[in-house]
């Protein structure tokens, strides 16, 4: 197999030559190329033609992201940010994956050097998931709405779910490309909709930020999970980045936990620990949802809950940036249904209708 061809482009010498060595010591990629700039990196790419490249977010002569948006639209292919661990690097990092970045990497703000050698294997697995990564520019975001108005350009206003259990809760999953994937799904869902919980693989200290952006773009209410609140209508909950999130029992209610704890799958965040909890808890009040990411992270959960009487719904490939959670999902017969991204909140609303009737005609 050829080797996977990747262009670095940093500001700092000392961030290129680490990037550079990282990826040169694995066998399957090489580092082709440097570039300190923007515009210096146009260049190099027109030359050399990378497979990937990664590309830091505040740069001297040109703005990250503008660059990162001219390419897009001109040049699209793979992106890895490389960010920084602050409120703004995740505000940056948030809109580049908006833009079409397939994943980022978040550096150390202190031992630049001890902190890449430390990250080295998340760096060059990133490169690989984006080297098989679908690429796709992605529309600019809309602007920011009133709480219970539609976003613009998000879908129509849905009509009100109306009285629904309270014991309903949804559960997604997602990893690579999952951002912009859970944005698509929670935009279209009316703000009377069940609690929805949320494990999304990002790092700590980008969570909360992701939380407020979605926020202001959805009818529901978004927030960071803390331990013990309770999981409540309206509302969606996203594991924060470096902790687990689970759903248990408190009397009639359902309350998160938010724990740390040892790495599931290599996660943690986990979607593996999230939908276990959906199987033991839940059962079949549970509706699944799993979004596009690499590797396996969920899929034995899953089909946990599926057992355990819920309704669940993977991602089809078309539509994912990266196919890997969705299938192993499939392949351990998780899947009630496969969907494109798009018609995944229409069925959950759909399917959610048809049970509230389902038991109204019982009653």
């Amino acid at each position: 197999m050829p080797k996977i061809r990747v262009v670095v482009v940093d500001d700092s010498a000392l961030v290129r030559s680490l990037l550079a060595e990282i990826i040169n010591r694995e066998p399957d990629m090489t580092c082709v190329g440097t570039a300190a700039d923007p515009l210096a990196a146009r260049e190099t790419i027109r030359t050399l033609n990378p497979d990937v490249i990664t590309l830091d977010v505040e740069m001297p002569r040109m703005d990250g992201l503008d660059f990162l948006a001219r390419l897009m639209r001109l040049r699209p292919m793979p992106v890895v940010m490389v960010s920084t661990l602050t409120e703004r690097g995740a505000e940056t990092t948030l809109r580049a994956l908006e833009l079409g970045a397939v994943d980022f990497v978040a550096k150390p703000k202190i031992g630049i050097a001890d902190g890449l050698h430390q990250l080295a294997h998340d760096i060059t697995d990133k490169i690989r998931t984006a080297a098989r990564a679908q690429v796709r520019r992605a529309p600019p975001p809309p602007e920011r709405p009133a709480h219970g108005a539609a976003a613009p350009g998000s879908a129509p206003p849905v009509k009100a779910m109306g009285r629904l259990s309270t014991e309903k809760i949804v559960f997604i999953g997602a990893s690579t490309g999952g951002t912009e994937a859970t944005k698509e799904v929670l935009v279209q869902l009316p703000p009377d909709f069940p609690a929805v919980v949320i494990t999304q693989h990002m790092p700590p200290g980008f969570t909360r930020s992701y939380a407020a952006r979605l926020d202001g773009l959805c009818r529901i209410r978004v927030k960071e999970a803390t331990d013990g609140e309770r999981v409540l209508p309206g509302h969606a909950y996203i594991a924060p980045g470096g902790l687990h999130l689970s759903v248990e029992r408190s009397g009639a209610n359902y309350v998160a936990r938010v724990r740390d704890g040892e790495p599931v799958n290599r996660h943690k965040p986990s979607v593996e620990v999230l939908f276990e909890s959906a199987a033991r808890v839940v059962g079949p009040n549970a509706f699944g949802v799993m979004l596009t990411g690499m590797g396996g992270d969920g899929a034995k959960a899953m089909r946990a809950m599926r057992d355990a009487g819920a309704w669940n719904i993977c991602q089809d490939e078309a539509s994912c940036v990266v196919f890997g959670m969705p299938r192993e999902a499939i392949a351990a017969g998780a899947a009630n249904e496969v969907l494109p991204l798009a018609q995944i909140a229409p069925r959950l609303i759909e399917r959610l209708r048809a049970t509230a009737g389902m038991a109204l005609n019982r009653v």
